[in-house]
């Protein structure tokens, strides 16, 4: 039999992580942007950062050979820019854009798919575009509507006519022939993704499937944009539940416990006193 002190202690609870933002957004494309890159870059987090003090962008990460890169322009409305080339001194084979209204967490799902593509001895991000209904394949399983052409265009809509995809079935090599879109029209509402021609249409595929996620994101209220508020549905983030206690832990606090003296009776208890009380004096007559 195994004694209590051998035995291999339990790890500790994880503790709740706070969620970055006070309401849940719902659909997710209409959260519009965090403001800061961080769910972009965290799969690529392992690769090299360059941090320029000229230039557009303010941090350009980059695959261990430079075949791939991802700039960041904290304060231009094309806020990201993706790009990959043959080797490192080539011009980029693709580009994708996405501007400062789009959640971050959409251009998380390209930047996954790049780091799962990339290997030294693989190219399989630079394979040649397939046919544009593969690309937004996943927006057409999920009942998103598609519809046209009009003015060269072909065009995917969401159910609530908030987002979708716009494409380019005209010109032979566009700089936006596929662009992913979200929310009203305007400049501080209206987000999206652009890819040019020779983008591998399993990395547009990827970043599609990524609007049609039901998880919502957290964002603050008070940053979200009063129109793509009023698109969305909001809940309210609850916060982190405390672990319940286990066994052991109520056993540990039970074994820590002060123990009450004996004899002596709390104020409040309704104990019968171990003292005798004095005898009553005779009524006087």
């Amino acid at each position: 039999m195994t004694s209590p002190s051998s035995r291999t202690p339990e790890p500790p609870l994880p503790t709740p992580q706070p969620v970055d933002g006070d309401v849940y957004v719902t659909p997710r494309y209409l959260a519009g942007s965090s403001g800061h890159g961080d769910a972009g870059f965290a799969p690529v987090s392992h690769w090299p950062h360059h941090h320029l003090d000229d230039g557009p962008h303010q941090l350009v990460v980059t695959s261990p050979d430079h075949r791939i890169r991802i700039g960041w322009a904290g304060d231009d409305y094309d806020l990201w820019t993706i790009s990959a080339a043959p080797d490192a001194m080539s011009s980029p084979q693709w580009m994708a854009i996405a501007n400062q209204n789009t959640p971050t967490e959409l251009v998380s799902a390209l930047t996954t798919a790049l780091a799962h593509d990339w290997a030294e001895d693989s190219d399989r991000f630079l394979h040649a575009a397939g046919p544009w209904s593969d690309a937004v394949a996943p927006l057409i399983t999920a009942g998103w509507t598609l519809s046209g052409p009009a003015r060269g265009r072909l065009h995917v809509t969401a159910p609530d006519g908030q987002a979708g995809a716009s494409i380019d079935i005209v010109n032979r090599h566009p700089d936006e022939a596929i662009t992913l879109w979200a929310g009203p029209s305007g400049w501080g509402t209206r987000a999206g993704i652009a890819f040019s021609s020779r983008t591998p249409s399993h990395l547009i595929a990827a970043t599609a499937k990524a609007f049609t996620d039901p998880a919502p994101l957290p964002r603050w209220r008070d940053t979200l944009h009063p129109r793509l508020a009023a698109h969305a549905t909001l809940t309210p983030v609850e916060p982190p539940q405390a672990p319940v206690p286990t066994p052991r832990d109520i056993r540990a606090r039970i074994a820590v416990r002060r123990p009450v003296p004996v004899g002596s009776v709390p104020r409040w208890s309704t104990a019968t006193p171990s003292a005798l009380l004095p005898a009553r004096p005779a009524a006087r007559r």
